[in-house]
């Protein structure tokens, strides 16, 4: 199979790059504008054409879809922070973009496309939100994601995946992600203050997100116009009780909630994945596989660099 992965070399696309190369071609879009080469390691397989362009630009958007059979669109301005400081980049990079690779579509070409399971908001009186649940976005980078779902949707031939946060370790890491986040802060401040701590969150592994678009492309008709979510059951948790697992692993952390101030991302649901797990896509990796994971990580490096806030 012939692919375009936009974004590819971001913090999940320089992970999924890998698996999709084992069995297909794959063209990736990307402006490449960290100094952190992520994709480096794959340039010598002869499989892999990286194209350095902005994904709004119909001329290289166009020419690349006449050559694929698939369409998988991770380039976005990710996370309420960063889409609200450039809500015109936001608008344009999350919508329109999409928007133009959707209307160049065939009927016969498959799209499956990440948004966020963000898009839920607020759940009510510990409901879980599964995929017949109302979405009520409450940032900009929510409504844009959604909108762009809907357009997928709507035309009739592709796959939506929305998202829990992702955490793991990837070689275009981020660290504003909150597991990401919360780890790093305990490896090397040991402390950590928190606000709001009974938000909850549902949370996944990178590599598992990379295995559930392996898992859609080869059951794609089965699985075709449908939203998925797509996160660990089993965990749907608070940040105190992150904080905790987190604890487990590096006794010395020490954390506080605090009773003054307030989160500004006011996101708080209970989030099912029943419907994916029936189609028999289930996560290998735990939280716990997480921390240790990332604590390791973080022994190779200490820098903010990674963050995109």
């Amino acid at each position: 199979m012939k692919i375009l992965l936009t974004g590819g070399a971001g913090y999940i696309g320089s992970v999924l790059t890998e698996y999709l190369l084992e069995e297909n071609e794959l063209f990736v879009v990307d402006n490449f504008n960290s100094v952190n080469p992520s994709l480096a390691a794959y340039c010598s397989n002869k499989n892999f054409h990286p194209i350095k362009g902005d994904v709004r630009d119909e001329k290289i958007i166009k020419e690349l879809i006449k050559k694929v059979d698939l369409v998988i669109p991770l380039a976005a301005l990710v996370g309420a922070p960063l889409c609200k400081q450039d809500p015109i980049n936001a608008q344009s990079t999350n919508f329109d973009a999409i928007n133009l690779i959707v209307k160049n579509l065939s009927s016969s070409q498959m799209i499956i496309y990440p948004t966020t399971n963000s898009g839920y908001g607020i759940s009510k009186n510990e409901e879980f939100c599964t995929e017949e649940s109302p979405l009520n976005p409450i940032s900009l980078y929510g409504k844009s994601k959604c909108e762009a779902e809907k357009l997928v949707l709507d035309n009739g031939n592709g796959i939506t995946f929305r998202l829990a946060t992702v955490f793991g370790m990837s070689p275009q890491m981020r660290l504003d992600l909150i597991v990401n986040d919360f780890v790093y802060r305990a490896v090397f401040d040991k402390a950590l203050i928190i606000f709001e701590g009974s938000f909850r969150r549902n949370f996944i592994h990178i590599k598992d997100v990379s295995e559930a678009f392996l898992h859609a492309i080869k059951n794609y008709s089965s699985m075709n116009n449908e939203p998925f979510n797509v996160g660990l059951s089993s965990a749907n948790l608070t940040k105190i009780e992150l904080c905790n697992a987190i604890k487990k692993h590096i006794p010395d952390f020490t954390f506080l909630e605090s009773k003054i101030g307030e989160d500004p991302d006011k996101r708080d649901y209970l989030v099912s994945n029943d419907k994916i797990e029936k189609t028999g896509f289930l996560p290998r990796f735990s939280l716990d596989d997480g921390i240790q994971e990332l604590i390791k990580g973080y022994s190779t490096f200490r820098s903010s660099f990674f963050s995109n806030v």
